[in-house]
């Protein structure tokens, strides 16, 4: 096939204890998933349909190792958010939720970075708020570990520190929709694809980070991130 323009780069994540890597196909976010964060948020949580938004794969950055991420431009908020993310390995679509969780290739830490005053000024005016969430190294992620190996996690502390202080502190336990429920409710509008990412949300604790700041993002059981804002 000749191409009219170069081909965009493959973005890939590292794998604990093996040489292949992750290709990324599309990343999809579950917003307000924890009660805590959806009330700090303004938002009164219940239990209705989860709802998604989606990050480019350029947004993704592979921090197996300590990475960093730039300050980005138009922002003079910008926001952490701890998250489990899921690694899909194989496709389906209208998956029932108990067969969902076959579709899962494994599990990392990652964070959804945010410009929150982008995020709020879009929604207030009720316009689509894709450039708060939606930006190019937006979803820093650590190793996937394979389901194969690690099972299926249901439970474990969810943290991040910046330069040391506590800032998010929760369990995984308190997703308002499981791991299961969420790829089942995603594959009734789209057909899941091997290489599709899934962050499942944030519990409370978001704030914001400068320049010069130290993010540790760490979930029970999985390696942990350690992320620095640059200039």
């Amino acid at each position: 096939m000749n191409l009219a323009v170069a081909a965009p780069r493959l973005h890939a994540l590292s794998v604990a204890g093996r040489e292949e890597r992750f290709p990324v196909n599309r990343v999809f976010c579950v917003g307000r998933n924890y009660a805590a964060h959806a009330r700090e948020m303004g938002k009164d949580p219940d239990r209705e349909p989860p709802f998604f938004f989606m990050k480019p794969a350029h947004a993704v950055v592979d921090a197996a190792q300590p990475a960093t991420v730039p300050y980005p431009c138009r922002t003079r908020n910008y926001h952490h958010e701890i998250e489990l993310v899921v690694a899909i390995g194989a496709g389906g679509r209208d998956i029932p939720v108990d067969e969902a969780l076959d579709l899962v290739y494994g599990y990392a830490v990652g964070l959804d970075m945010t410009r929150r005053d982008v995020q709020l000024e879009a929604r207030d005016k009720g316009r689509p708020w894709e450039f708060g969430k939606s930006f190019a190294l937006s979803a820093p992620i650590g190793c996937i570990h394979r389901s194969a190996d690690i099972g299926h996690p249901k439970s474990g502390a969810i943290t991040l520190t910046v330069n040391g202080q506590p800032r998010q502190s929760s369990d995984i336990d308190k997703l308002i929709w499981s791991v299961a429920e969420c790829i089942a409710h995603l594959s009734t509008y789209e057909a899941l694809e091997p290489g599709d990412l899934i962050m499942t949300g944030t519990p409370e604790g978001v704030n914001a980070v400068v320049a010069g700041d130290t993010m540790v993002g760490a979930i029970a059981g999985l390696d942990p991130v350690e992320v620095k804002v640059t200039p």
